[in-house]
């Protein structure tokens, strides 16, 4: 992960000791605020859910994180969880660290650490982008304008096309919209040929036209 990405075989292997990965299933809770913990996490493998419960008691995703990604609650490093909690979605490998663990082996290291205050801004500016999303654009905006987001961490096949592993419960929480609006929004782009829809995947044929269609406002 870039993260680590500068660090030697043996540093890797000597962080991987100090913070083994624990795994989680799906429909685990990683974080919650019930119980919450002073940690940092750093997900290895599988997608992790992190959202927030409204007053009238409905679940707002506010993102889904990939490998590689850093979350937790920890102000050590600035990082916060707010009112939201942190969910599998499917079998997850995550490495927790302390707050001993994060002084020493990763604050100490100013490659990591350079790398960690910029991803902690990535983030908030995302979540700028996106609350700006929920106040002004119009759905089939917001749909395009968070395919394209997440297509940043997918991999581009030889066709040009992006396959993004989403449900379409799953894209409904994250616009903060219901399921039927999304699907009869994803029936619309898949219409214009922008997208084409399988089970438990949406790929991504036309980038280009999706970030045409995400500068829409209302």
């Amino acid at each position: 992960m870039e993260l680590f990405s500068d660090l030697t075989a043996a540093e890797i292997a000597a962080i991987d000791r100090m913070a083994p990965s624990k795994t989680f299933h799906n429909g685990d809770i990683v974080f919650s605020q019930s119980q919450p913990i002073t940690a940092l996490f750093i997900l290895k493998e599988g997608r992790v859910r992190i959202f927030r419960v409204t007053e009238d008691g409905k679940a707002l995703t506010m993102a889904i994180l990939e490998p590689g990604a850093v979350f937790g609650e920890m102000l050590l490093v600035g990082q916060r969880m707010y009112d939201n909690y942190a969910e599998a979605i499917e079998e997850t490998q995550i490495c927790q660290l302390s707050v001993q663990d994060v002084e020493r082996h990763l604050l100490s290291d100013p490659r990591i650490a350079v790398r960690i205050s910029r991803h902690l801004g990535e983030e908030v500016a995302r979540l700028e982008e996106r609350l700006t999303d929920l106040a002004l654009r119009p759905l089939i905006a917001r749909v395009s304008s968070t395919l394209v987001r997440l297509s940043g961490s997918q991999r581009v096949s030889r066709l040009g096309y992006v396959t993004i592993r989403l449900t379409h419960d799953q894209l409904a929480g994250l616009l903060g919209a219901t399921r039927e609006s999304t699907s009869k929004t994803m029936a619309d782009l898949a219409s214009r040929g922008l997208i084409r829809q399988a089970r438990g995947r949406i790929i991504l044929t036309d980038l280009d036209g999706l970030a045409i269609l995400s500068k829409q406002m209302g």
